[in-house]
This record gives structure tokens, C-alpha cells and sequence, in this order.
């Protein structure tokens, strides 16, 4: 190859491409850490998921999430601002297996071992027909197309709206986006290191690019889960983002 120039880059050109392209990542996810990004509009191949602003995460209610309400203005803003809508509702049969009321002697936020892994043990809430269950009547959601009822199946959770917990039975979400021409997520609501996070990181899972809505979702918050779900989020590659980035744009 003498006489010809390598199409390859140095040694040394390499190292440089490769720490720019390392402070560039890094300077991308210090501003997406803030909520410092640029402008999104939304198309027609976007798609809004509301999780969970349902009466028992709210204030008062059985698994209340701390300043859960304060999902519900700007949830109703972003909305307008997305073609397509989907909402997701946790709907437990009684003596559900993720209540702590179905185990002796065990009590809510305990963990246990299930046949599908560690569970989380929940007071009961959002049991079938029960005011619990219902939405927040303070959302304002005319546009939503499809919700997606989750935690339904008595032997197993589902925190997803794609996937339940044992990570196989499918909910049909991802075909139904599909079929649609979706390409990105956004995901917001209750709660952002359970429902909110495993949706998002299956959305991601699933070939969508994803976006979570920090400042619409709160976080229960239980044995240092809200710093794992981001962790885990920022791992799978969910953007985390401010609804300024949408509702400015």
C-alpha cells in the first residue's frame, strides 16, 4: 500500500475520533441529565404512553406515590401535543400475587421470591371495578386511542405495558405501535422507577426510541428503586427529558 493513503484512521486519529466522540456522549448526557435538550415536535410516528394515574397512586389513595398529582397538568398538556395517545390502568383481581395480603406474615415493600423472580410486595390497590382503579378524573385525555389494562393475570405482575413480569407473556403493545408506523416513546406517569421505567425500557427493548418525561412521573421511591430504575434506563439507552422539550418546541 506504499504511495497510497489507508482509508483507516492512525493510531493516533483513532484515539482522537474516539475522545471526541467520548465528550461529545458526555456532554450530551450532562444536558440530558438537566433537561437541557433541544427542541421535539411531535409527528405522526410518535406516541405519547400515559401510565397509571389511577385514584390509588394518587394522594389518599392505597399505594399513594408522593406529589403524584402533580403528573396530571402537564400530562394533559403533552397530550395535545401527540396524534396518538395510549394510557395503561392497573387492574388487579383480588388477592392479586403481588399483594402483601396474599403472603402470611409478610407486609407491604417486603420482597419475595416468586416463580418469575423477586417481588415487590404491594398494599392492595387497583383491584378490578374499584374506585381505586379508576383515573384520576382531573385527566382530561379525549384523544387517547387504546388502554392497555396490566396486572390482571392473578399468578403474576405487570408493571410494562409491553411485557408482564415474567417476561414472556406479551400484551400486544408493540404490534399494535407497530402496525401504526411508531417509531419513538414518550412515556410519563406513575410511578417512574416501576411501571413507568419498565415500560419505557421494553418500549426500548422492543426497537422504539424512547423518551421518559421526567417532570410528568414521580417515583415511589423504596429501597434506593427510583437511582436503580435511572441507572437502568440510562443502560438500556431511554432518554430522559423535560415536557418543555415538547410543550416549547
Amino acid at each position: 500500500m506504499s504511495g497510497k493513503k489507508s482509508v483507516f484512521p492512525s493510531r493516533r486519529d483513532a484515539v482522537l475520533i474516539t475522545s471526541a466522540a467520548l465528550a461529545a456522549t458526555t456532554v450530551i448526557g450532562r444536558k440530558q441529565a438537566r433537561g437541557d435538550i433541544m427542541s421535539i415536535k411531535p409527528t405522526p410516528e410518535d406516541v405519547f404512553i400515559v401510565v397509571d394515574v389511577q385514584n390509588d397512586f394518587l394522594p389518599g389513595g392505597a399505594l399513594a406515590v408522593k406529589n403524584g398529582d402533580q403528573v396530571i397538568q402537564p400530562i394533559n398538556a403533552l397530550a395535545r401535543k401527540f396524534g396518538n395517545v395510549v394510557q395503561t390502568q392497573d387492574w388487579h383481581t383480588k388477592g392479586h400475587v403481588s399483594f402483601a395480603s396474599a403472603h402470611s406474615g409478610m407486609k407491604p415493600f417486603e420482597v419475595t421470591k416468586l416463580a418469575y423472580g423477586d417481588q415487590v410486595l404491594w398494599p392492595d390497590h387497583c383491584v378490578q371495578g374499584s374506585q381505586g382503579a379508576a383515573f384520576s378524573d382531573r385527566l382530561d385525555l379525549p384523544m387517547v386511542q387504546l388502554v392497555i389494562r396490566k396486572g390482571y393475570h392473578p399468578n403474576v405482575d405487570s408493571y410494562s405495558a409491553f411485557v408482564e413480569a415474567d417476561h414472556a407473556t406479551k400484551t400486544g403493545l408493540a404490534g399494535y405501535l407497530r402496525e401504526r408506523g411508531i417509531t419513538r416513546c414518550f412515556v410519563a406517569g406513575l410511578a417512574t422507577d416501576f411501571c413507568v421505567a419498565w415500560t419505557a425500557m421494553d418500549a426500548t427493548k422492543a426497537g422504539f426510541d424512547t423518551y421518559v418525561i421526567e417532570d410528568a412521573s414521580r417515583g415511589i421511591d423504596t429501597l434506593g428503586s427510583l437511582a436503580a430504575a435511572t441507572r437502568n434506563m440510562d443502560a438500556a439507552g431511554v432518554k430522559r427529558i423535560q415536557s418543555q422539550a415538547i410543550l416549547g418546541a
